[in-house]
């Protein structure tokens, strides 16, 4: 097949993916090389290693999240990237919180910087919902989980965080209090939780 087929079946695929991995080219026949190729001439922007979009496509949403999602699709958003994500927050992270099943070895990324958790369990499995950005599923739990997540790591986070999570959780009526007890004893935080759920209702 020629250069200029390969380009052409390799620029459909990235704009319809938004991003495109080298092995998910290589996985319909396009050499490793024309990716490489591509990027040089300024066709193709090379997001990390192995990770390109093309370079006239506007900015993703979640710019970071979706390279993160696109690399590493087992992880899940979590604490302040899940809590920045919902709007729950107006911090601004400085590293991508993700979490990952127990045993995994932290994925090595240039960009963005990564903060990983690791969960077990129902404790990983539960409360993850998918939101499609640009052809890539970013995998964030939801608004209740993360109140429970923020409650189970509040030496890493911070106490002030997580109740600051709640209070904006059931001020405005994002998660019943039964999702977030749910979530609180799958996470193992309700006898923590509980007075501050029932002092703000």
């Amino acid at each position: 097949m020629s250069i200029d087929s390969h380009t052409q079946r390799l620029v459909a695929l990235t704009r319809h993916k938004g991003v495109v991995r080298t092995h998910e080219a290589e996985e319909v026949g396009i050499p490793r090389v024309v990716l490489s190729r591509l990027a040089a001439r300024g066709v193709l922007e090379r997001v990390d290693r192995g990770l390109y979009r093309l370079a006239d496509a506007p900015p993703p949403q979640d710019e970071s999240l979706v390279a993160v999602a696109a690399r590493v699709p087992q992880a899940v958003f979590c604490l302040l990237t899940a809590l920045q994500f919902h709007e729950l927050t107006t911090q601004l992270p400085r590293q991508v919180w993700i979490a990952m099943p127990r045993g995994s070895h932290a994925p090595r990324m240039g960009y963005p910087p990564l903060r990983m958790v690791q969960f077990s369990g129902d404790a990983y499995e539960q409360g993850v919902e998918v939101h499609p950005r640009d052809g890539v599923a970013l995998r964030v739990y939801g608004v209740a989980k993360t109140v429970a997540d923020c409650f189970k790591m509040r030496h890493v986070v911070g106490l002030d965080v997580a109740l600051e999570a709640l209070r904006e959780v059931r001020g405005h009526r994002r998660a019943s209090a039964d999702d977030i007890w749910q979530h609180a004893k799958v996470c193992r935080v309700a006898n923590v939780m509980r007075p501050y759920l029932e002092a703000i209702g």
